[in-house]
């Protein structure tokens, strides 16, 4: 199963913040945000930092998806 970050970019640009601006809301790294970036796995707590900073549930910004053969 795949992981998209894609929502996570809309919510920033529809709130007028650049990934720096996240970063620093979130207390998260630039290293943090180039494997979101690439939709490669983070932790839970990064996820929690990431969706109290934005005020908005986790599934608000991640989203799955089957990977079907």
């Amino acid at each position: 199963m795949a992981i998209s970050y894609k929502k996570l970019w809309y919510i920033l640009i529809d709130r007028g913040m650049k990934k720096k601006d996240l970063e620093s809301l979130a207390g998260t790294t630039e290293y943090t945000t180039k494997k979101l970036t690439r939709n490669e796995n983070v932790s839970a707590e990064v996820l929690g930092k990431i969706s109290v900073a934005l005020c908005c549930p986790i599934d608000d910004f991640v989203e799955f998806i089957s990977e079907e053969n």
